[in-house]
């Protein structure tokens, strides 16, 4: 226990202090006993030892009567303020105990507090119009180390490879494709995407922190491809944007680009053969059980990213040729 702690080691009992507020609103140990429902034996000898306990006389006796000190009216005025917070505190929890009011807090990397928490919670604050909502921005490993920490309920992140400390409730499956302008080379060829060439383009890559950074490195790696990144962003509209501009190709998930996909602002193509497939979910600490409340936002995630898992299914026209048989493309 620090310094800073130091009020936890000796602290006043509440009881005597009741006793002392007692006394000190009636002046008399009969009615403050009266009032207590004790005897008033019982209020003397908790006075006694609330006199022992700060180290000084807090009353003057004078007959039957009782008169604050100097230290009883300082005491008095810290003892108000204490009963005043703990009957506020008792009041403010009752209120959490009432249907639709508590808290949830959230942390979510910046895709998803991009694309898919705003439909959710959009839909979350109907049934639950009163409850507390916070939101911590994070790349995938912040947002867990959070969640070891319990500085959040529930994450909405990319599942890691190792989850030992999480119950891990699945949402979707997406693919990391190449994401061009439609002014380059690759968009319009009639061929696949040479694996020399790869080696050759500048990249505008997601910030290499990230979790999809590091499985965009750890595929190339091992293709025995080296990428060329130029610019590490953290933003993926900016990222597009960029690549719009001809300033560099990007590797994004397509569902991310589907309006300038669809509007052929640009143009994604597969990265080969073999797959690169990110996993979404939502995230708890192993053996915490779910609240109403978040249940009520999992299957909220689950529906708004079941439309992200449909457009999969019916890929949006990306243009430029798939991969053929003869190794033209990645591997």
């Amino acid at each position: 226990m620090d310094e800073s702690d130091s009020w936890l080691k000796e602290p006043l009992d509440s009881r005597q202090l009741l006793a002392f507020l007692h006394l000190s609103k009636t002046g008399s140990f009969t009615a403050a006993a009266r009032e207590l429902h004790l005897s008033q034996s019982a209020v003397s000898h908790s006075i006694k030892a609330l006199e022992e306990a700060v180290g000084c006389r807090l009353f003057d006796r004078m007959g039957k009567t009782a008169a604050l000190t100097l230290a009883g009216e300082q005491l008095l005025r810290h003892a108000q303020r204490m009963f005043r917070e703990m009957s506020e505190a008792k009041q403010s929890l009752s209120k959490l105990g009432k249907w639709g009011r508590g808290r949830l807090r959230i942390g979510a990397s910046p895709t998803a507090c991009q694309y898919i928490l705003p439909p959710v919670l959009r839909e979350f604050k109907g049934p639950f119009p009163d409850y507390q909502i916070s939101i911590q921005p994070g790349d995938t490993p912040l947002v867990l180390e959070a969640l070891r920490q319990h500085r959040i309920d529930v994450a909405l992140a990319l599942e890691p490879s190792r989850a030992e400390d999480f119950t891990v409730h699945g949402l979707f499956q997406d693919e990391l494709e190449f994401i061009v302008a439609p002014s380059h080379p690759w968009a319009s060829s009639g061929r696949g995407v040479a694996k020399a060439e790869i080696p050759r383009q500048n990249y505008i890559l997601y910030h290499r922190t990230s979790h999809t950074f590091a499985m965009v490195d750890d595929y190339f790696r091992a293709e025995r491809i080296v990428l060329n990144t130029v610019i590490e962003l953290g933003s993926m509209e900016v990222i597009k944007e960029l690549v719009k501009l001809g300033l560099g190709i990007s590797i994004l998930a397509p569902w991310i680009a589907r309006a300038e996909l669809q509007s052929r602002a640009l143009v994604a193509l597969p990265l080969g053969r073999r797959k690169l497939v990110r996993k979404w979910a939502v995230m708890q600490a192993r053996g915490r059980r779910m609240s109403l409340a978040e249940e009520t936002f999992l299957g909220l995630c689950r529906s708004v990213t079941g439309n992200i898992s449909v457009a999969m299914a019916r890929p949006v026209q990306v243009g430029g040729p798939h991969p053929d048989p003869n190794g033209r493309t990645t591997a």
